[in-house]
C-alpha cells in the first residue's frame, strides 16, 4: 500500500456537486493498493499513520501525532499512485490492485483507523472524485507499506 499523507487546515471531497466527506484539521490520506497488498500491509499502515508525529508542538516542533492533536483523517482512493511512468508516456497501472481487492483493503484501512479512536471521512470508491485540501505547512510525506 502506498499513501500519500498531507497535513491539512481542512480538507473536503466532491462527488458530482456534492460533498461526501469533508474534515477540519487533520490528515488528508490519498491511498493506493497494489497487487499482493493484504491485512498485514493495512495493519502497518494505519497505525503508521495515525503515530507519525507530524503536527507541531508549542515550540513549533513536530512532537505531535494526529491522535495526540485529536484531529480527522480523509481517506480517498488513488490507484493512480501506483501508476509507473517509466516507460512511454502513458502510466501503466499493472502494479494497482483489482477493484474488489482494492475495495475491500481501503475498507480496511478506514476500520483500522478508526478502530485507532479516529474520526475519519471517505471518498467514494471508483468515482470521479474532486479533492480540495486546504495544506498545512505544506507538510506532505509518502509512505509506504513495503
Amino acid at each position: 500500500m502506498i499513501a500519500v499523507v498531507q497535513r491539512v487546515k481542512s480538507s473536503h471531497v466532491t462527488v458530482d456537486g456534492s460533498v461526501v466527506g469533508s474534515i477540519g484539521p487533520g490528515l488528508n490520506v490519498l491511498l493506493g493498493v497494489a497487487n499482493g497488498d493484504d491485512e498485514t500491509d493495512v495493519d502497518y499502515l494505519a497505525p503508521k499513520i495515525v503515530n507519525l508525529r507530524i503536527f507541531e508542538d508549542n515550540s513549533g516542533k513536530m512532537n505531535h501525532s494526529l491522535i495526540d492533536t485529536g484531529g480527522q483523517m480523509l481517506v480517498v482512493s488513488q490507484f493512480t499512485l501506483l501508476g509507473d511512468c517509466r516507460k512511454g508516456r502513458r502510466p501503466s497501472f499493472v502494479h494497482a490492485a483489482e477493484p474488489k481487492r482494492a475495495r475491500s483493503l481501503y475498507r480496511a484501512f478506514i476500520d483500522r483507523v478508526r478502530a485507532l479512536g479516529v474520526d475519519v471521512a471517505t471518498g467514494r470508491f471508483g468515482t470521479m472524485m474532486q479533492v480540495t485540501i486546504e495544506n498545512d505547512g505544506p507538510v506532505t510525506l509518502l509512505v509506504q507499506s513495503r
